[in-house]
């Protein structure tokens, strides 16, 4: 559609002006729904945002709310190059003196000396095939099948691929000038009942001695570990494992054993971690405040300029904060030690915030540590402080009916349903402005065409007069 243009001011009149005026006139109700527009996106955001916060809050929740929350213990030993302990959350807290008087080995052996061979690429099968069985313990035998061709290497490869506890290696007993391979066998698993017999060897090594000269050499005996845990001068009780790693001396502690004490014994000692406990709880309440200085920034008026925060009208971001302080600084039924988060140093100030006295954390953990995992965790008939919040913020987040999740669907379909209308008033308006520019550009041409005829007139009547 070609342009509209005015003629000028020749006619005493700016016409583009008026319609200019005219049509920001009409603009006002699409600016003030831009407005509005705009101000549901920011909602829209800050909601989002929001919920993040949430979030943070039920996973600093998900810290506290599980026994095995509160069951952390830390230990420290003695001498940590005889052994080293770690706790479990069913660790209980005491102190225990281990004496370790003998170190698990794994059984080690390998052929003697005199049938050592020159090259692991050596022949060692004499005759057109032989066979290799071993057994480990009180397993089933292992049969390793070679040709009339195999070597040392041969040898070790098919041991290692059975993959039956017995782990083979080469080692050369002698020098560069005078090599002597032997075949090390050593069992996968350490201890007595793990010991490698050598069942029948066909091949020229002659682990079992069937031509006299061969046989075994021992290089390490199959052993347990022997640990004494108590007073060695009252009733200690002798553990006997397998392992170096003993479970079950100490309810709930590992115990690592390094090397043999001889008649001294190692101190351990089991702690509760009440300062990982501690921790946690203080990020429960930052996590808490966070979303009170959230909403409380939001939901401010100013009285120098009338106006209120973002969600000053919103009632669902105060309704989280009273959702959530319920659940927080209720009492929980059914305890008798302490039963609300006031009595173990929780404050709340004037703006809704919490604030953590440590002294008053540090000694109810120290004197009633129970008391204290009794009030936040999740127990069979009684949801603790941490569990109540994670229920509340799960309530308030539910996918389809969670008050936070029906207020940014409903932002969701005002801005939609805005968008359209400021598009529909925008379409509406530019037919407005083309309209006025026609018509003023009609009564722009019918002014020129007066004056012209008053001017022609005028210079008649002048030569009229003459």
């Amino acid at each position: 559609m070609a342009s509209i243009s005015f003629g000028g001011l020749g006619n005493g009149l700016d016409f583009g002006q008026v319609v200019d005026q005219l049509v920001k006139v009409q603009r006002l109700p699409i600016d003030q729904l831009s407005q509005k527009k705009a101000t549901a996106q920011s909602k829209l955001t800050d909601y989002a945002l929001l919920g993040g916060k949430l979030l943070a809050l039920q996973s600093a929740g998900d810290a506290l709310r599980l026994p095995t929350a509160f069951d952390r213990s830390g230990t420290t030993v003695s001498d940590q190059t005889a052994l080293t302990a770690s706790a479990s959350s069913a660790a209980t807290p005491g102190s225990y003196l281990v004496r370790v008087t003998q170190l698990a080995q794994s059984h080690q052996i390998t052929n003697k000396g005199a049938t050592a061979v020159s090259s692991v690429t050596t022949d060692i099968v004499s005759g057109a095939s032989a066979t290799f069985t071993f057994r480990v313990g009180t397993g089933t035998d292992q049969t390793v099948s070679l040709s009339d061709t195999a070597t040392l290497e041969d040898l070790q490869t098919s041991i290692n691929d059975f993959g039956a506890g017995v782990t083979a290696s080469i080692v050369n007993a002698g020098n560069e000038t005078t090599p002597a391979y032997r075949l090390i066998l050593t069992a996968t698993a350490s201890g007595a009942s793990n010991g490698v017999t050598i069942v029948a060897d066909g091949t020229t090594l002659d682990f079992a001695n069937g031509g006299g000269t061969g046989g075994v050499d021992t290089l390490q005996a199959a052993q347990d570990a022997i640990a004494i845990v108590g007073d060695p001068t009252l009733n200690p009780v002798t553990l006997q494992r397998s392992s170096n790693a003993i479970t079950d001396a100490i309810p709930g502690v590992t115990l690592a054993l390094l090397k043999t004490t001889g008649s001294g014994a190692v101190s351990v000692n089991v702690t509760r971690d009440n300062g990982a406990v501690k921790e946690s709880i203080k990020k429960f309440a930052a996590a808490y405040n966070d979303i009170v200085k959230f909403v409380n920034e939001r939901t401010t008026y100013d009285v120098a300029t009338k106006k209120g925060a973002l969600f000053f009208t919103e009632p669902t971001a105060k309704g989280f904060l009273s959702q959530l302080r319920q659940a927080l600084s209720a009492p929980v039924s059914g305890l008798t030690s302490y039963s609300s988060v006031g009595e173990i140093g929780f404050k709340t100030e004037r703006d809704g915030a919490i604030t953590v006295d440590n002294a008053k954390l540090d000694s109810v953990l120290s004197i009633n540590y129970n008391a204290v995992k009794s009030l936040f965790i999740n127990q069979t008939t009684v949801a603790g402080v941490a569990q109540r919040v994670n229920v509340a913020i799960d309530a308030i987040d539910d996918i389809s009916t969670g008050s936070l999740t029906v207020r940014k669907n409903a932002l969701t379909k005002q801005l939609s349903n805005l968008t359209v209308e400021i598009g529909r008033k925008e379409d509406a308006l530019s037919a407005y402005e083309e309209a006025l520019k026609r018509q003023y550009a009609a009564l722009d041409g019918l002014l020129s065409r007066l004056k012209g005829q008053t001017t022609f007139l005028q210079s008649q009547q002048s030569q009229g007069s003459r």
